[in-house]
């Protein structure tokens, strides 16, 4: 603040003086020119370089300046501690709002180089077509033949087994159910022999017969067996049967009530071949003689009445001149009654 005050004051004393007295005042303005000057700016000193490299070792002092030989004090350089990078946490997924699909890139398809093989293949074709060929309409493509329908598999059969096949009392078979119209059949069998007194007993040809003749059959046979052997001392080799299974009326008429052939329910005996050697049958037997086996068929015939409902001969009707008809139909309201004739 002083200097300020005095610098306008010396200068108005300068101005007023005359050039002689000017130079007695020389140091005064030299003074002034030393104040107003601005001081010369120092150089500023540099700033030490700070490096991650070891200072230089102190070299040894020569010995011949005199004095100990002070040790030098090397200190270890202490290691920087390694830069750790922190790791960057993830991006937190973006999550679509429910209910609403956003559209996503379709991935580009890496299409290939077609091979030269390939190439050479694909190279187009002209052919001719022929004028005639233009002008025809295109032809529609041959229809595909239908695929044949999946068979239905047909439906279960149900049958009934039969306790004298299965007991070995009847040599058989299980056929398969009859069905012709009214004449049925559900389990019908094959017979080819019965069992009498402890031996199979075949039949010349099979009778088709349903479970309940096929059982009645063998008591019937053996009743007879036991006679011929007590009375003519010989057995029955075989039974010659006729009909079994037929679809036909009573009697073969033309109208009326079906047979009980037309069940499987009936059986035609012809006669019985003995081991003797004799073939008794009930056309020749029925009236002829002892050694023509008279005695035999009317015994079969009265026998048969105690095992079947129906016991037909030639005294019944002029049609079973040569044969016993035996069946199992039913007579009655309680179906006990029997027909023997």
């Amino acid at each position: 603040m002083r200097i300020s005050i005095a610098l306008p004051i010396a200068l108005f004393a300068l101005l007023s003086l005359p050039a002689a007295g000017q130079d007695i005042f020389q140091p005064l303005r030299d003074m002034v020119e030393g104040i107003t000057q601005k001081p010369e700016q120092t150089p500023r000193r540099p700033k030490p370089v700070v490096t991650d490299e070891a200072p230089p070792i102190p070299q040894r002092r020569p010995a011949d300046l005199g004095g100990p030989e002070t040790p030098v004090v090397i200190e270890p350089v202490k290691p920087t501690a390694p830069e750790v990078t922190k790791p960057v946490p993830p991006a937190p997924p973006v999550v679509e709002p429910p209910g609403v699909s956003l559209p996503r890139e379709r991935p580009e398809e890496p299409v290939e180089a077609p091979k030269p093989e390939q190439a050479e293949t694909q190279k187009p074709t002209e052919q001719a077509v022929p004028p005639a060929a233009q002008d025809l309409p295109a032809q529609p493509a041959p229809e595909a033949a239908p695929k044949p329908a999946a068979e239905a598999e047909p439906a279960r059969i149900f049958q009934t087994a039969c306790p004298a096949m299965l007991t070995g009392q009847v040599e058989a078979k299980a056929l398969p159910p009859i069905s012709d119209g009214q004449c049925k059949s559900q389990s019908p069998l094959s017979v080819t022999g019965v069992l009498v007194n402890g031996r199979m007993v075949p039949f010349n040809t099979e009778a088709v017969t349903d479970c309940g003749m096929a059982t009645a059959l063998p008591e019937w046979i053996a009743e007879v067996d036991n006679y011929v052997k007590a009375h003519d001392d010989t057995s029955i080799a075989s039974v010659t049967v006729g009909t079994g299974y037929m679809c036909r009326n009573v009697n073969n008429a033309a109208e009326g009530n079906l047979s009980f052939h037309a069940f499987a329910d009936a059986l035609d005996v012809v006669g019985f071949k003995l081991e003797d050697g004799r073939n008794v049958t009930v056309e020749e037997g029925w009236t002829g003689t002892e050694e023509q086996g008279s005695r035999i068929v009317k015994f079969a015939h009265d026998a048969a009445c105690g095992h079947f409902t129906t016991t037909l001969g030639p005294e019944a009707n002029a049609l079973h001149h040569d044969h016993i008809h035996v069946d199992l139909g039913c007579h009655g309201k309680t179906c006990t009654a029997r027909l023997c004739e």
